[in-house]
């Protein structure tokens, strides 16, 4: 388990070494070396992210580096005005909602937010929503209903968050309430995982349209650790749950779960945010141009027909 943990271990002296070099003034005489070691790089990165396990892309899924809603909400929109509070309770910080400009044509956005640094993630609840942040969620899919605005959502969250509080506020209804209502709104939906997909958690976010992952996303029921604490009383088999849950971009493009998968970047999404942030924003774009020729109720209909779609049953696809 140890080695499956550290698998870019390697890669991390590499591009420490290399940024070391970049340092050092020109004509200094380490551009060979500096040359060389880039090219080990790429070779050693392409090796590794070859042979990843499903574990292994649970942690790259959840990488602390990785991009979040707010840095595709800056790369690819402008007039963001952000919404906070329920109206009932208080503001979760773990959901960022409201309404911006994406390429010229306005729009609905929600996703969830894990927050950069130890003091951030701490006030973000490590991207894990209490009731209040479904529910701000949910003011924002009213909106959309209401003005017409296609709605755009990223899911990256290991789960709803458990605790008593939570619990005590609703915290089942408030997931329910927001797959009833994004089911039923008129209006295109257009879904990305771009990291970590737990459970209702993100599923309260995740009825769409189109649902899209990134390369090194994962969308599950349940997060290996909680799959492997469950079936086996031991969270040490986390990366043999990781496995059986099939939780993987292409396992869940196979199994006609999500529309479609964006490639990242060699290394991940972590290391060339802007690379991702076109790919994704070319998705959006193109998918958004597709649904928009649909009337209202055929939008409605077509997210109907993608989930009843879900599902084998005795060895056929459901109709």
């Amino acid at each position: 388990m140890a080695n499956d943990d550290q698998f870019e271990k390697p890669l991390v002296e590499l591009r420490r070494r290399i940024e070391e070099l970049e340092g050092f003034p020109e004509g200094s005489g380490h551009e060979a070396e500096l040359e060389k070691l880039r090219k080990s790089l790429e070779k050693s990165t392409r090796d590794v992210f070859a042979k990843l396990t499903n574990w292994q892309k649970a942690l790259v899924a959840r990488h602390f580096d990785r991009p979040y809603t707010l840095d595709y909400i800056e790369r690819l929109m402008t007039d963001w005005v952000e919404i906070h509070g329920d109206r009932r309770f208080s503001d979760d910080p773990a959901i960022v909602a409201g309404l911006a400009t994406f390429r010229g044509r306005s729009v609905a956005v929600v996703g969830h937010q894990k927050g950069r640094g130890t003091k951030e993630r701490i006030r973000r609840n490590f991207g894990q929503p209490r009731p209040e942040g479904y529910r701000k969620a949910l003011r924002v899919f009213e909106m959309a209903e209401k003005f017409q605005l296609p709605l755009i959502t990223f899911i990256d969250t290991p789960g709803a968050y458990p605790g008593i509080g939570a619990e005590e506020r609703g915290q089942a209804e408030a997931i329910a309430r927001n797959l009833i209502e994004m089911a039923s709104l008129t209006v295109p939906i257009v879904v990305v995982v771009t990291g970590e997909g737990g459970s209702g958690g993100a599923l309260a976010l995740g009825v769409g349209n189109r649902v899209y992952m990134l390369e090194y996303s994962i969308y599950s029921v349940i997060s290996p650790e909680g799959c492997a604490a469950i079936l086996w009383k031991d969270q040490n088999r986390k990366a043999e749950a990781a496995a059986a849950l099939r939780l993987t971009a292409p396992e869940l493009l196979n199994l006609g779960v999500v529309d479609g998968v964006l490639s990242e970047p060699l290394g991940g999404a972590h290391t060339d945010p802007d690379t991702i942030c076109a790919r994704v924003g070319d998705q959006l774009e193109a998918s958004l141009k597709e649904l928009l020729q649909l009337t209202p109720q055929q939008i409605v209909a077509d997210r109907a027909a993608k989930f009843r779609r879900l599902g084998v049953i005795e060895g056929r696809v459901n109709p």
